[in-house]
């Protein structure tokens, strides 16, 4: 299978995504069938390494493959982004940890939850974690979570931030995700008590954010050069631009055909729609070309070798917070033009968008104005120190 095969099959996929988002709203999670359709094209191989049947692929085609999944149903394109993501973090670390991952099950799927909620004691061979961590997408679905924590000394003093890979059976699912938006997301909790984690299976940030990771002797393909905040703030991105344009394409088709206005004209016909439309479209097409472009350069300055300057992540950074304002943007523009209907409950494609793209905005990764204060203080000269970075 190639990475591009893998694109045809979800584009084919799509549709089958979209009659089931209703279906995912309803049980809170992504249903079974649509996971086992995506692992069917191979989505969840492109970023797995070689070694473990993955395709090393681009990040361009697996944005591209994002994007197609989250035009079709929110929840589902929210869910497999991040599933999809955490093979490439896996890929990152010991290949001992790969190995325990995939070595009996290359199909095996991980979750995260990086927020360092839980408590973590250094112990000898690793650390033992416990607490409570939220927002885990997929969690239902995934044999492996990721877990951030915060390792101190005996005084309490922070010493390192952390990654923890921690499998099913050390961990819980507490079913609590039921929220307004990305209802089907599944992002329920992740309990964990008391359980050891040899120190192969976790990573500091230090050497993620210097892309010196000790999976990389085995991985050698260029997509696991990439910086991990910019990888993962633009996957979160790409989601929210392909919510967009799913529902711009919904409000197009159905403005089109709507005979709604009073003097009898077709909503197609209103100028005031008209110009919603295009400024919509604008919004959306601006941020496709911006992540493109850095997604681009990022992928090229890894295949030469090269390391990305502060002023390109700091770009990139830039340029995923703007591209969720702007999918936001363009939805609400869409919405005030569709009158009432959007404001009902039920099985509403506009509507749907709407609550995805304003509870998607509460994802850490989509504050805008933080990771805008980062360009403008490396624009002015200023030192930038930020794990997002």
């Amino acid at each position: 299978m190639r990475d591009h095969d893998v694109l045809t099959a979800v584009r084919a996929l799509a549709p089958a995504l979209r009659e089931r988002a209703a279906e995912a709203e309803e049980l809170r999670r992504v249903p079974d069938a649509s996971l086992a359709d995506l692992a069917g094209t191979g989505f969840f191989r492109l970023l797995r390494p070689r070694a473990y049947g993955g395709l090393a692929a681009g990040p361009d085609v697996f944005h591209a493959a994002v994007h197609e999944i989250a035009r079709a149903c929110g929840s589902t394109g929210w869910t497999a982004a991040l599933l999809g993501v955490h093979s490439w973090y896996v890929a990152q670390l010991d290949p001992r940890a790969q190995r325990d991952v995939w070595g009996d099950d290359d199909s095996a799927l991980v979750c995260s939850s990086h927020a360092p909620t839980g408590t973590v004691t250094p112990v000898d061979g690793g650390h033992r974690l416990s607490g409570r961590w939220h927002h885990a997408a997929g969690a239902d679905h995934a044999r492996w979570a990721l877990l951030g924590g915060l390792v101190s000394d005996a005084d309490g003093r922070p010493l390192d931030m952390r990654t923890f890979l921690v499998p099913r059976t050390d961990h819980r699912v507490d079913d609590v995700w039921d929220t307004v938006g990305l209802r089907g997301g599944g992002a329920h909790d992740i309990v964990v008590d008391d359980a050891f984690v040899p120190a192969h299976r976790s990573l500091g940030y230090g050497p993620i954010t210097a892309l010196r990771c000790p999976g990389h002797e085995a991985n050698p393909d260029p997509v696991y050069r990439l910086p991990y905040a910019a990888l993962f703030t633009t996957t979160i991105s790409t989601v929210m631009v392909g919510i967009a344009e799913g529902a711009y394409d919904h409000h197009v088709g159905t403005a089109r055909a709507h005979p709604a206005l009073p003097p009898g004209r077709r909503v197609a016909e209103d100028p005031f729609a008209q110009v919603r439309i295009a400024r919509a479209a604008g919004e959306i097409d601006a941020a496709r070309l911006q992540l493109a472009r850095d997604t681009a350069e990022l992928y090229e300055t890894a295949r030469a070798g090269r390391e990305p300057s502060r002023s390109l992540r700091a770009r990139v950074r830039r340029d995923q917070a703007l591209a969720t304002e702007r999918a936001l943007t363009a939805v609400d523009l869409l919405r005030e033009n569709a009158g009432g209907s959007p404001l009902r409950g039920g099985d509403d494609v506009l509507a749907r968008a709407w609550r995805d793209l304003h509870t998607g905005r509460g994802q850490a990764a989509n504050d805008v104005d933080r990771a805008l204060l980062l360009f403008g203080r490396d624009a002015v000269g200023l030192d930038v120190h930020d794990p997002m970075l």
